[in-house]
């Protein structure tokens, strides 16, 4: 009998015990495991239908933790002009102020959770076809492998998005030893691969993908070709060359697949309508011990400040374009007197989040990550850059109307992409996505460093193209000698 240890590859790569959390933090402690070893006569890794149904399922509990949960939303929003920082953690404030430096704990643990993640979806995607369960048919091995294919693909997004360049682990260590040292070692200490790489690798999962995993689902924490479309609709909207028919396409692909907008846009967040018609990508909570949202009580309360400030910035800008209805869904204001003070919000009318409302602990508050809006004015964007102003005009249209808002007075490509990006601000806003529109369209640099303060005088901030990507974090250059830093860290 052979031993063979089964190590989830990115740990041993990453070192991922060594990140740490700040207290508030340890509300919910990480319980990752490191590796686990098992005694078989064979190679198989599962051996059973519920042992590979499990390992997905873990894959999928991922979108439950503390990247998902809280990170996601403060590189998406605190990172852009949509929030401030907030609350009173320094790995925060550098991220809001862009003065990340290489050993900040944020950095590390993203890292760290999305290469975790990455190893868990490639023990299921290079052992599910092996697996001689007669309860499994070849195509349910198939979907399998094709939902675990398509989660690694979004969060190689979310790497590439961040750093750039990065490591591309396809392959996990299934055995250690001296004699093969040699086939491990560059699995072990990976070099960074070119971005162009990264998105090859991703769209070539999500193409694998498309086929075999399910057209749609109730519960929309499932991956589905809605999921795999749109997906691959920002993958070309985002790469460099973008490829604006293939964004409308995957766009259109998205639009006719069974997905509705929501009569009004207030039902998306009051906790009534949850995996909706225009969710397309949604993560469900069940506000138990082991199914609850900590996440949502970063962002609103009175127990401590909170996280992800909304900007007078962004206030601003629903206010100037009288859009009442998003306004009101998306942020509410209270009175914080005695409790804590800020620079840029009086005590008594201190705004929070408003989207995540639910935030008692454990809380049932459900994320959604992908809808509808999002596609169609991504939709939008495509047919402005190929030239069709008036079509994308209807689509900017059809999304204001639903929030009582006039059409859109933009009449030139140049006023439509202003336009475009502006609904997309006030529509999206807190969702994840402002800071990587903002740096796909190439506007982050002018738009951030021209954002002001309640006063209109400028905040001061200065981005530049250097501070577009992350570090990597130090802790990996000192493990891997292959990795070169990112330029300007």
């Amino acid at each position: 009998m052979k031993k063979i240890k089964y190590t989830w590859l990115t740990v041993l790569l990453f070192g991922l015990l060594l990140f740490s959390c700040e207290d508030f933090l340890e509300l919910r402690p990480s319980s990752q495991s490191v590796a686990e070893e098992v005694e078989q006569t064979d190679t198989i890794v599962y051996h059973s239908a519920s042992e590979l149904e499990a390992a997905l399922a873990g894959v999928y509990d991922d979108f439950r933790n503390e990247y998902f949960e809280l990170d996601y939303f403060v590189n998406g929003d605190a990172q852009s002009d949509d929030c401030y920082a907030g609350a009173d953690n320094p790995a925060n404030f550098q991220i809001d102020a862009y003065t990340l430096d290489a050993t900040n704990s944020n950095v590390s643990r993203d890292w760290g959770y999305l290469y975790t993640t990455i190893g868990k979806a490639n023990l299921v995607i290079n052992n599910a076809e092996a697996v001689t369960d007669a309860n499994l048919s070849d195509f349910d091995k198939k979907q399998i492998k094709a939902e675990a294919s398509a989660i690694r693909a979004f969060i190689y997004f979310q790497l590439v998005q961040l750093w750039g360049d990065v490591p591309l682990q396809l392959k996990e260590v299934t055995t250690i030893s001296a004699g093969v040292l040699p086939e491990i070692y560059p699995i072990l200490f990976p070099p960074r691969k070119p971005k162009e790489d990264v998105y090859a690798q991703i769209i070539a999962d999500l193409e694998f993908a498309l086929p075999f995993v399910r057209t749609t689902a109730i519960n929309k924490g499932y991956i589905t070709r809605g999921f795999v479309n749109a997906l691959l609709a920002k993958i070309y909207a985002t790469k460099e060359p973008k490829d604006w028919p293939k964004v409308e396409s995957y766009c259109n692909d998205v639009i006719t697949g069974g997905y509705n907008l929501l009569p009004n846009y207030d039902d998306l967040w009051n906790n009534e309508n949850e995996n909706s018609d225009e969710a397309i990508f949604e993560i469900n909570y069940e506000g138990t011990s082991s199914s609850g949202n900590w996440g949502a009580g970063m962002f609103i309360g009175f127990d401590w400040k909170k996280f992800n400030i909304p900007s007078n910035d962004l206030v601003r800008a629903f206010d100037e374009e009288n859009d009442v209805i998003r306004k009101a869904a998306s942020i509410t204001f209270m009175d914080v007197s005695g409790k804590w003070s800020d620079s840029h919000w009086p005590q008594t009318a201190y705004p929070f989040i408003y989207k995540y409302r639910i935030y008692s602990s454990p809380s049932p508050q459900n994320y959604i990550f992908l809808r509808l809006a999002d596609i169609i004015l991504l939709k939008a964007e495509a047919l402005n850059e190929q030239g069709d102003v008036n079509g994308a005009a209807n689509l900017v249209n059809q999304i204001r109307s639903r929030v009582d808002l006039s059409d859109t007075p933009a009449d030139t490509q140049e006023e439509m992409r202003l336009a475009i990006e502006k609904e997309r601000r006030l529509e999206l806003a807190f969702e994840g996505h402002r800071w990587f529109d903002l740096k796909r369209t190439g506007r982050a640099i002018e738009v951030i460093n021209s954002a002001t303060d309640q006063n209109g005088n400028s905040l001061g901030y200065q981005l530049n193209e250097n501070r577009l990507l992350w570090p990597i974090p130090q802790a990996e250059m000192d493990k891997n000698t292959k990795l070169i830093q990112n330029p300007g860290y």
